[in-house]
C-alpha cells in the first residue's frame, strides 16, 4: 500500500523548484531540453503535433481490440501499432473529464464535482485554471478545436477560441441532433454549431462525425508545417441520440436489439473518421512527427446501447464500468509498437505529459496541477510515477445509508479513491449491475449484486478483481481505513461546488435562436 509522499520528497521537490525558479531563461531552456532527452521534443527536434481524439460515452466493451462485436479495424490499428493503455481512468461524466484534460486538476479543485454544466447554468472551468489549449499556444504551436465544448459558455470569456484555441468549430452544450445541429430549450430547438464567434447555419443534414472530420481534415490540409499542430477532435460520437446514415447500420443486421444495432454502426463511422484523419496526416507529411492520443469521456450507456461489459457500472457511476476508459497512444514518434500498458493512468496525466512533449518552458509546480507527466511510461516503459487517484468526491450527492462510527470519513458521501491495487467507494455509486451486450437473438442480459439497497462502503482489489464482484470491506478494515484517511486528506483541499441555479436569461430565443453567452 501506498500513501501521500513523505514530507522529504515534498521538501526535494520545493527545493527543486526554488532552484530551477532562478535559473536565467537559457540555462533554464538547457535544463529542459536535458530533462526531456528520451521524450518527443529532444534538443534540436522539431516539436511533434500533437492530435488528442476525444469519443464520447464510448464503452470498454464497444473497441474491437477488448472483443467487441463491433468492428473498429482503423482504431484497432492504430492501437497495435502504439501502446494501448489498459489502467486508464477518466470520470464517469463529459464535463468533469474535460475539466480534468483541459485543466489538469481533480474536480475538487475547480469546482465541478457534481455531475454536468447543463444549458442553462451559468457555468464554466475556472478562468484560473489556464487550458492545455494555452499553454501549447506559449510553446509556439497553432491550437485547434473541433467538435464538442461542454466547459461552459454563458460569459464569452469562457468560449474555446478564448481559452487558448485559435480556432474552433463545433458545438458549445453537452448533446445535440446529429444532422440539425440544434439542442432544445423548453421544446424549441436551437442551432448550437459555431466557427469561432460565428453560428455556422449551411452544416444543416451533414451527419457531424463526418462533418468534425472533414473539418479536422482541412486544417491538417491547411496547416503552416514551420509550426508543431496542436489538434483536440472531440467528437459528438457516440452519445445519444442514436443517429446514423444507413450504410452503417446495415452492416449490423445480426443484431437484433435496435439501439445497440444503431450504435454500432455510429462506432464504425467514428473508427472510419479516425482512420480518414490519419490518412490525411500521412499524406501531409505529418505522421512520422505526430503523437496520436486517443481516449473516451466515459463509460458507455446500454439505455442507449453502450456496453462495458465485463466491467460492472456504466456511465455516471463510481464502478470500473463508469470510469476505466478506453484509450491507446500511436504516432511516428512514438518509440515502442504494439505494446499493452497496465501502469495507472489518469486524464488529467495528458496536461503534463502534452507540456513535456511540447518542450514547455512553464513552471509546471506554479500551475497546481494534478496529473503527472507519463511519458516516460508510455514511451519508455517506465513505472507510473501515479500510486494514488482519486475519482471524485461529491458533497451534493444525495447521502446514502448511516455513517461508520469507525472511520474519520463520513462514508455516506459519494466518494471513490485508488491507492495501488486497492479501490474504495462511498455512499451512493449509482447501479452497480454487469450487463452483456445484447447478441443475434435478444438483449442483452442485467446482473446485480445481492445487496443492501443502503450499503455504502465497498473495498476491491481491481488488480486481482477489475469486474468488481468481491467486496474486501469487512475481510480488510486496515486498507478501508487507510484509503478513507486519503479521502480526508483530499478532501481538505477542495474548494467548494460550483452548480449554479438555472438562469432563463440563456434561452436562445433570445439571442437570435443561437446558443451562446448570455451574460
Amino acid at each position: 500500500m501506498t500513501s501521500l509522499p513523505p514530507i522529504s520528497q515534498w521538501l526535494a521537490a520545493l527545493l527543486l523548484v526554488v532552484v530551477v525558479s532562478v535559473l536565467p531563461d537559457h540555462v533554464y531552456g538547457n535544463f529542459v531540453h536535458r530533462w526531456s532527452q528520451n521524450d518527443g521534443s529532444r534538443s534540436g527536434e522539431q516539436q511533434p503535433n500533437i492530435v488528442f481524439v476525444l469519443a464520447d460515452d464510448y464503452g470498454y466493451n464497444d473497441i474491437g481490440y477488448h472483443g467487441s462485436q463491433i468492428k473498429t479495424p482503423n482504431l484497432d490499428m492504430l492501437a497495435q501499432s502504439g501502446v494501448t493503455l489498459e489502467n486508464y481512468y477518466v470520470q464517469p461524466i463529459c464535463t468533469p473529464t474535460r475539466s480534468q484534460l483541459m485543466s489538469g486538476r481533480y474536480q475538487i479543485h475547480t469546482g465541478l464535482q457534481h455531475k454536468i454544466i447543463s444549458p442553462d447554468q451559468p457555468n464554466g472551468l475556472p478562468l484560473d485554471s489556464p487550458t492545455i489549449a494555452s499553454q501549447l499556444q506559449k510553446a509556439g504551436y497553432s491550437t485547434h478545436m473541433v467538435g464538442k465544448w461542454h466547459l461552459g459558455f454563458y460569459k464569452e470569456d469562457y468560449l474555446p477560441w478564448r481559452r487558448g484555441f485559435d480556432t474552433f468549430f463545433g458545438y458549445l452544450n453537452g448533446d445535440e441532433d446529429y444532422y440539425s445541429h440544434k439542442r432544445g430549450y423548453k421544446g424549441k430547438p436551437y442551432l448550437d454549431l459555431h466557427e469561432e464567434g460565428r453560428p455556422v447555419r449551411n452544416a444543416t443534414g451533414h451527419y457531424s462525425t463526418h462533418l468534425f472530420t472533414d473539418k479536422a481534415i482541412d486544417l491538417i490540409k491547411r496547416h503552416d508545417p514551420s509550426k508543431p499542430m496542436f489538434l483536440y477532435l472531440a467528437y459528438q460520437a457516440v452519445h445519444g441520440p442514436l443517429e446514423v446514415p444507413k450504410q452503417y447500420e446495415e452492416q449490423y443486421k445480426h443484431i437484433k436489439d435496435k439501439k445497440r444495432r444503431i450504435f454500432a454502426g455510429m462506432v464504425s463511422a467514428l473508427d472510419q473518421g479516425v482512420g480518414n484523419l490519419t490518412r490525411a496526416l500521412k499524406q501531409a507529411n505529418m505522421w512520422k512527427n505526430t503523437v496520436l492520443i486517443f481516449s473516451t469521456d466515459n463509460g458507455g450507456k446500454p439505455e442507449v446501447g453502450g456496453n462495458n461489459y465485463p466491467l460492472r457500472g456504466e456511465k455516471k457511476t463510481l464502478w470500473e464500468g463508469g470510469m476505466h476508459g478506453v484509450g491507446f497512444v500511436a504516432g511516428g514518434r512514438l518509440r515502442p509498437q504494439g505494446q499493452v500498458n497496465r501502469e495507472l493512468m489518469h486524464v488529467s496525466d495528458w496536461y503534463p505529459t502534452m507540456l513535456r512533449l511540447a518542450g514547455s518552458k512553464v513552471n509546471v509546480s506554479s500551475l497546481a496541477l494534478d496529473g503527472v507527466d507519463q511519458w516516460d511510461t508510455i514511451n519508455g516503459g517506465a513505472s507510473s510515477p501515479r500510486q494514488t487517484l482519486l475519482h471524485n468526491i461529491d458533497p451534493l450527492w444525495p447521502a446514502r445509508g448511516k455513517r461508520h462510527p469507525h472511520y474519520a470519513w463520513d462514508t455516506r458521501v459519494r466518494a471513490s479513491l485508488r491507492s495501488g491495487d486497492y479501490k474504495v467507494i462511498t455512499g451512493d455509486p449509482g447501479p452497480g449491475r454487469w450487463t452483456k451486450p445484447p447478441g443475434e437473438d435478444a438483449t442483452g442480459q442485467q446482473f446485480y449484486a445481492n445487496e443492501d439497497s443502503h450499503k455504502n462502503l465497498w473495498l476491491f482489489n481491481i488488480a486481482e478483481d477489475p469486474t468488481e464482484h468481491h467486496d474486501l470491506s469487512a475481510e480488510k478494515p486496515e486498507v478501508v481505513e487507510e484509503l478513507l484517511n486519503l479521502l480526508v486528506q483530499f478532501n481538505r483541499t477542495a474548494v467548494p461546488v460550483r452548480y449554479p441555479k438555472p438562469d432563463p436569461n440563456c434561452n436562445p430565443g433570445l439571442h437570435g435562436g443561437v446558443w451562446g453567452s448570455w451574460q
